[in-house]
Order: structure tokens, then C-alpha cells, then sequence
């Protein structure tokens, strides 16, 4: 199940996450935060979903179907954060991951300031895995990260070790990416490495990591296997929809690279 807000481009948010899920053997189901009037070039406005609907939709799925793991996205303010939260908490629910989501691909704002601390402080300790970027964990640090510092902010961002942190390296300039996984379960740092692929089509892409891993956990695989499968796939889904101009901004992935070209 996806907690995010709607794209109605389809690359990024929910529309993204249901076709990861989707390409990655899972039954995607959604609860929508919030409506965004957004396309490849930029987000022009976000129209907020009352949050005792929010709350609403995940009791109906979770009452009903339930899930085998969440991936929780786009959360604009700090009333829905804890809504959420609640709402979680009267589940039995081990596979959480979180992608921070403060600013979109096109550099639109999508996260209000006061919701950060919300999300840091009261949230962030309740899921398993965090995925923020490198402008997002410097946001949650309060500081700016260099390459050299990704092992040590990670660390950090684990809370002492309560949560594992996907620290990703797409920001950083040069031909190979190094990605840092912090696997506060077993206390390992695991590096994933890939070859930066040239293209603008990079609208959605953190929101399609965190499903992927998501989706992984779901078919039960070990903590590190899921997050390389994930890596793997999302490295796949930006090659094979590098070429693709779609829109006239950054334009998405191709999520299903293994189903038609």
C-alpha cells in the first residue's frame, strides 16, 4: 500500500508507485494525501485531502485486504503526519518504508516547514527504512552532506541505529553513483554502485526506489536483497526510458521495461 499524494502526469507519486508495485509482483493499493496539479515541467498547485478522509482510507484497506508492507510519500503538514502515524499504530505493521518527500524533481517545494521536525521527530523512528536523497538529508540533518560524509550521515540519520537509511547519491556529480545503505538490523553498510545515466527523465525516480524496496519486502526478502533488487530495478527503469521524450521537462522512468518496449 502507497501513502502519497497524485500525479496526474503519472511519473511520479502514486501513479508511480502502483506501477512499481505492479512491475515488481505486488498488488498495489493507494491512500491519497493529496491531489497535485503538476506535469514533467513543475508543480503549479497541491490541494490538500482532509485528513480524517486520509485516515479513512487506510482503515478501509488495512480493515479489509491489509498490506505487507507501506510505502509512505508525499505527507505536507504536520497534522497529517501524526495522523498517519495514529493511524499505523493500530496495525502490526514491520515493513514501513519512508520517503521523505520535501522537494520534487523540478525543484518545487512540497513540504511544509514546520511538517519537517513533525516527520523527523515523530514519525521517522516508527518506520523501518528511510530513503531520503541528499538535499533531503541534509534538511534532516541540518547540515550539508559531501561524498566523503555519506557513511557518517547515514549513521546519523538512523537514530542510533532504530531505523535503516538508503542515502542516495544521484546530486553528486561523476560517471559512477555510489549509493549508501545503512542496515541498522544487522549494523552493515552496503554500497550500491551504478553508472549515472545521461537523461532529464528522472521525474519520479525516488518515488519508484522507495516502492520497489517496499514491493521487495512484501515477497519477503532479506532486508539488503530487497534494497539491491530495488536499486537494480530503478537503475533498469531510468535506462530503458532515457531515450523517451515524454513532456517537455523531466520526464519518467519506464517502469516496465520488462513488460513492453
Amino acid at each position: 500500500m502507497t501513502i502519497a499524494g497524485s500525479d496526474p502526469s503519472g511519473g511520479a507519486g502514486i501513479q508511480a508507485d502502483l506501477k512499481t508495485m505492479s512491475a515488481c509482483g505486488c498488488y498495489g493499493m493507494s491512500v491519497i494525501t493529496a491531489v497535485v496539479d503538476e506535469n514533467t515541467a513543475g508543480v503549479a498547485g497541491v490541494h490538500p485531502v482532509p485528513v480524517t478522509f486520509v485516515q479513512g482510507q487506510i482503515k478501509s484497506v488495512l480493515d479489509d485486504i491489509g498490506a505487507d508492507a507501506i510505502k509512505i510519500g508525499m505527507l505536507h503538514s504536520s497534522e497529517l503526519i501524526r495522523a498517519v502515524k495514529s493511524s499505523l499504530a493500530r496495525y502490526s505493521m514491520r515493513n514501513i518504508v519512508l520517503d521523505p518527500v520535501m522537494v520534487a524533481t523540478s525543484g518545487d517545494k512540497l513540504l511544509q516547514d514546520e511538517a519537517i521536525r513533525t516527520l523527523s521527530t515523530e514519525l521517522l523512528p516508527h518506520v523501518r527504512v528511510i530513503t531520503p536523497n541528499l538535499p533531503e538529508a541534509a534538511v534532516l540533518l541540518g547540515e550539508t552532506i559531501e561524498q566523503p560524509e555519506l557513511v557518517r550521515a547515514a549513521k546519523e540519520l538512523s537514530l542510533n541505529g532504530r531505523v535503516s537509511v538508503l542515502l542516495k547519491a544521484g546530486h553528486l556529480s561523476g560517471d559512477t553513483l555510489t549509493d549508501i545503505f545503512y542496515n541498522a538490523e544487522s549494523d552493515e553498510i552496503v554500497e550500491l554502485t551504478s553508472q549515472r545515466i545521461v537523461t532529464r527523465n528522472t521525474h519520479g525516480t525516488g518515488c519508484t526506489f522507495s516502492s520497489a524496496i517496499a514491493s521487495f519486502l512484501a515477497h519477503r526478502l532479506p532486508l539488503n536483497d530487497a534494497v539491491q533488487r530495488a536499486k537494480d530495478y530503478t537503475h533498469q527503469a531510468i535506462a530503458h526510458g532515457a531515450a523517451y521524450e515524454t513532456g517537455t521537462g523531466h520526464g519518467p522512468v519506464h517502469h516496465f521495461f520488462n513488460f513492453w518496449k
